[in-house]
């Protein structure tokens, strides 16, 4: 093996490890992101929050746990804004 291919290999073996820092990086957040908002549905209906405005408690189904999972806290206030306006959100 010649010093040019071993140079290579290194290189290439630096931008590898580069872009799956980069992705685990990325999805360690997405993962955490999920996660939180997932929680914060679950602790929605736990504190009966919803009744303080008059409503019944937000319908955890595979919908409303998949807007939380990959909106986050924005999926949260998604769902609760279109709970409040009456907007069911069941298949």
């Amino acid at each position: 093996m010649s010093f040019f291919t071993a140079l290579l290999a290194l290189i290439l073996v630096i931008v590898v490890a580069y872009v799956l820092y980069k992705l685990v990086k990325s999805v360690t957040g997405l993962i955490i992101n999920a996660v939180v908002g997932v929680i914060l549905l679950w602790l929605i209906n736990l504190l009966n929050l919803m009744s303080l405005v008059g409503r019944p408690d937000i319908p955890i189904n595979l919908i409303t746990v998949l807007i939380c999972a990959i909106g986050g806290v924005f999926g949260v206030l998604i769902t609760v804004v279109l709970h409040l306006l009456g907007i069911p959100l069941t298949l």
